[in-house]
C-alpha cells in the first residue's frame, strides 16, 4: 500500500527526550550504548520502556559486538530493533562472518526482536556500488532492515566511532544507495548527512523505506558543533515535516512498522 518514508531519530538517551520526539512525529527513536562495561543504565532502559508505551519502535545501538554481552543488553532492555553498525570492509572479510554468526545467534535466541544491519557506502563510491551490493546480499536472510551509512577515511580509518559507521554529518553516495533498495527485499533506510534540507532529495533519489537523521537534528555549541545526544527539537520537526510533506508516497517491500 501507498506510505509515506518512516522517520528515524539518534541518539535518543532519556524518556524526556524520546517523549519530545515521538511529539514531533518521528517514528522510530535510537539509543546508543557506548560502552560495554556500563551497559546496564536504567535510564536508558525506561527511556526504551516509553517508547513502547507511546507506540514508537525503539532501536538500539551497541557499540560491541562481544556475543555474550549483546545477548545480556538485549535481555535487559527488549528493544524492538537491534542495530549493528560495526565497519566492515567486504564480504570476504573474517569480521563479516563473525557479524553474519552473531546475527545468526540472535535471531535464534531471541526471535521477537528485528535486526538492523548498516551498510557502509562511501561519500563517492569509485567501485559503483558491487562491493556494497555483494556485502548486503551476505546480511539479507539474517537482517529485517538495511541501513545505509557514510563510511569516510581509507579503508573507513577516520569515523568518528573507531570501527563502527555513522555520526559523521556526511551523506553517502546516494546512487549507491538507490541500487541497494533495487536489490534489496527488507525495507532500507537512508541515513548519513540527512537533514531538513537534504531529506526530501534523498527520498526522490534514493526511495527508501525511511530516512534516519542524527548529527544533523542535534543541537549544536557556540561555535557550531554538534552536540552528541542532544537534539535540536526545532530542526526534528522541520525534517519530520519534509517528509509528511514530500510528495513522494510509493510502494514499500516488507514489513511496516
Amino acid at each position: 500500500m501507498p506510505l509515506q518514508p518512516i522517520v528515524q531519530i539518534y541518539e535518543i538517551q532519556t524518556p524526556a527526550e524520546a517523549r519530545a520526539v515521538i511529539d514531533c512525529g518521528v517514528d522510530h527513536i535510537g539509543s546508543v550504548i557506548t560502552d560495554v562495561d556500563h551497559r546496564h543504565d536504567p535510564i536508558l532502559r525506561n527511556t526504551i520502556r516509553l517508547v513502547r508505551e507511546k507506540g514508537a519502535v525503539s532501536s538500539l545501538i551497541p557499540l560491541y559486538s562481544d556475543m555474550d554481552a549483546v545477548f545480556d543488553t538485549l535481555a535487559y532492555y527488549r528493544p524492538d530493533i537491534i542495530h549493528f553498525c560495526e565497519q566492515l570492509d567486504g564480504a570476504a572479510n573474517p569480521a563479516t562472518a563473525s557479524a553474519i554468526a552473531l546475527q545468526a545467534e540472535v535471531r535464534r535466541r531471541f526471535p521477537g526482536v528485528k535486526i538492523m544491519r548498516a551498510i557502509p557506502i562511501a561519500q563517492n563510491d569509485i567501485d559503483g556500488g558491487e562491493p556494497v551490493l555483494a556485502l548486503a546480499a551476505r546480511f539479507e536472510p539474517l537482517s529485517d532492515f538495511f541501513l545505509t551509512d557514510t563510511v569516510v577515511g581509507e579503508n573507513g580509518d577516520d569515523q568518528p566511532e573507531a570501527g563502527f559507521v555513522g555520526i559523521t554529518g556526511l551523506t553517502c553516495d546516494w546512487s549507491v544507495a538507490a541500487r541497494l533498495v533495487a536489490q534489496s527485499n527488507i525495507p532500507v533506510i537512508l541515513a548519513g548527512g540527512i537533514a531538513p534540507e537534504n531529506v526530501v532529495r534523498g527520498i526522490e533519489t534514493v526511495r527508501p523505506y525511511g530516512v534516519d537523521s542524527c548529527t544533523c537534528t542535534n543541537a549544536v555549541d557556540n561555535a557550531g558543533r554538534p552536540i552528541r545526544f542532544k537534539k535540536d527539537l526545532e530542526r526534528v520537526r522541520r525534517l519530520v515535516a519534509a517528509v509528511r510533506g514530500s510528495g513522494y508516497p510509493f510502494e514499500v517491500d516488507g514489513p511496516v512498522q
